[in-house]
């Protein structure tokens, strides 16, 4: 029966998504799940990452009221429709059959691996949905615990890259100031908010506040996982 109403808010969900596409006409970019490139046992303790990552730099690029962001829930949605992989593994022609069905002109797609030096190294690039080819690639890196720095710096890069609206004044002192807030939030409690993410997307609600409890006791100035955990809270039963 969960399996059922699970799949009828999916279908739910994508029927809507063209619609709200044709109502706004800015850019719209949609942010696909990381690939997990660790190797070892570093692997299967950062998958989580690969939904988290992804939720991250949604938020980040949504600071950008000159564009619109598709919501984490609605790309979940579509992977789970689609019978897709839902670690971020589609092949490109894939991710733009992906965006055409979320409205989408910019699919962005991405990696990540750390090195035993305490390194994390994010790689992205853009599908064009409208052509399917590769509009913009990029690669940096940064210490595991500038982490959230890192992701700023990275959707920065995006908004340049892509020619997307510049922000407004007013949203580049939101965004700065959202990064500096959060400055000090060490890279343990990202992986923690992910478990968070990943807990969601699986249906354990009550995992998922558990953990997004946890981070936000442990990690007050983590602002993003408190709006996270109000929204789960919001959603009801």
């Amino acid at each position: 029966m969960l399996k059922q109403i699970v799949r009828a808010t999916a279908t739910l969900a994508i029927a809507a998504l063209p619609l709200v596409a044709q109502d706004d006409t800015r850019p719209t970019v949609a942010v696909l799940p990381f690939v997990n490139s660790a190797i070892g046992a570093a692997n299967a303790e950062l998958a989580p990452l690969s939904k988290g990552i992804a939720d991250l730099l949604i938020i980040e690029l949504a600071q950008n009221t000159g564009i619109r962001v598709v919501e984490r829930e609605n790309i979940e949605a579509i992977l789970r429709e689609q019978n897709l992989a839902r670690d971020g593994r589609v092949d490109d022609a894939t991710a733009a059959r992906i965006g055409r069905i979320l409205g989408a002109k910019h699919m962005i797609t991405g990696s990540f691996v750390t090195d035993r030096s305490g390194t994390m190294v994010l790689t992205l690039k853009t599908i064009d949905v409208e052509t399917t080819r590769i509009s913009w690639t990029h690669m940096d890196r940064d210490r595991t615990d500038n982490f959230l720095a890192l992701v700023s710096k990275v959707g920065q890069a995006a908004n340049r890259g892509l020619n997307l609206p510049a922000l407004t004044p007013q949203a580049r002192q939101t965004s700065e100031a959202r990064t500096q807030a959060q400055a000090r939030v060490p890279f343990r409690a990202v992986v923690m908010y992910s478990r968070a993410i990943s807990a969601q997307d699986e249906g354990n609600r009550q995992e998922a506040l558990t953990l997004f409890n946890q981070v936000v006791n442990e990690f007050p100035e983590f602002e993003d996982a408190k709006k996270a955990r109000e929204r789960l809270q919001g959603s009801g039963g």
